[in-house]
């Protein structure tokens, strides 16, 4: 097998760190998933980018536990190792779960879990992983369209996602020398399970998304793997520290 990228993402084993995982191996790379707690889910999107001609693998990690990064990290050496590989050539912080309550009903503890999950997680993950991360390559992060726009019950979370916009712009500067870039991608309302699956199976909110969308419905993973594949390529090393949007024109 020739020689190819090996990029790691997190939450990889549904919606789109899934789509994401395919998209990037039918673009030809190697692809390191992880997932929290479904295994099965983990070894299928395996199966299916090595049906793809890429190698695969996945590795269990709970992005709100980062003292459990260096552990982890050594694993992903050891799985880096096994495929003739020292560094990756990129990384997609995906990892994360909804969270809806207005600002009256949000306690400290599922505020704290957030900023574990979504900001914390995200900060030690990749500060852990700069070691392995080759000159040149590339960081995409993670975010929502609910940074820039305001809907309610989603304000510790569309925190958080602005939080990592930040961060995105401090990595692309701080590791510029390198030739590493960084930019986040930002997604609107897709029909996938996260949240509970609310916009792909709540007519209301699916309807609600379509009419407030220019291109007139509610966003599919296939509409975010490309984006991802786009903003990971070497075609695209000079679009630094930017935010891009893939929401179809919401609310604009």
């Amino acid at each position: 097998m020739s020689v190819s990228r090996t990029l790691l993402i997190t939450g990889g084993s549904r919606g789109l760190g899934r789509n994401a995982a395919l998209a990037l191996a039918s673009d030809g790379a190697d692809i390191v998933l992880t997932y929290r707690s479904q295994s099965s889910a983990a070894d299928e999107v395996v199966a299916q980018v090595e049906a793809l001609g890429r190698r695969a693998a996945a590795l269990p990690l709970d992005v709100a536990d980062s003292a459990s990064f260096a552990a982890f990290v050594e694993r992903l050496q050891a799985q880096l190792a096994d495929w003739g590989r020292e560094r990756l050539d990129g990384l997609v912080n995906n990892a994360g779960e909804g969270h809806y309550a207005l600002i009256a009903d949000t306690t400290p503890a599922s505020f704290d879990h957030l900023v574990n999950v979504h900001l914390k997680g995200p900060y030690f993950l990749t500060q852990a992983l700069l070691p392995l991360l080759a000159d040149g390559s590339r960081i995409l992060n993670v975010s929502s369209g609910l940074a820039r726009f305001s809907l309610p019950g989603s304000s510790a979370y569309a925190m958080m996602k602005g939080g990592i916009e930040v961060f995105t712009r401090y990595l692309a500067k701080e590791l510029g020398a390198r030739g590493i870039s960084a930019n986040t991608l930002a997604p609107g309302a897709i029909e996938t399970d996260f949240g509970g699956g609310r916009v792909r199976d709540d007519a209301g909110i699916n309807a609600m998304v379509a009419s407030s969308t220019a291109l007139g419905r509610a966003g599919k993973p296939d509409d975010i793997g490309p984006a991802v594949v786009a903003l990971m390529s070497a075609d695209t090393r000079w679009i630094n520290a930017q935010r891009v949007e893939a929401s179809g024109g919401m609310f604009i």
